[in-house]
């Protein structure tokens, strides 16, 4: 991403038009409620976040941050082209070593 860009445009008779670039991350989930009267109740929820306002290198970490809160989904290190390294595994004898 390149750097944040803001434009301003004059509309004319004193008014200004403010746009700046985003990176806009939704998830989107539907919660569903079963009732005896009224069969299933749907109800959608979308979150969403402007990754432009957080630098590039941590876009990743957020990223799993939200999938994790959210969509009880957590991918650290399990991608190939990821850039979080996980955690170095350790032997049971080597617990109290940091």
């Amino acid at each position: 991403m390149s750097t944040k860009q803001n434009k301003e445009v004059f509309l004319g008779g004193g008014h200004n038009l403010n746009m700046r670039s985003s990176n806009l991350v939704s998830t989107l989930q539907t919660l569903t409620l079963l009732t005896n009267t009224h069969g299933s109740i749907q109800l959608s929820v979308d979150i969403q976040a402007d990754f432009n306002s957080i630098p590039e290198e941590y876009h990743e970490v957020f990223l799993n941050m939200m999938s994790a809160k959210y969509l009880g989904v957590v991918s650290f290190g399990d991608n190939p082209f990821s850039q979080c390294l996980p955690a170095p595994k350790k032997r049971w004898w080597q617990i109290w070593k940091q």
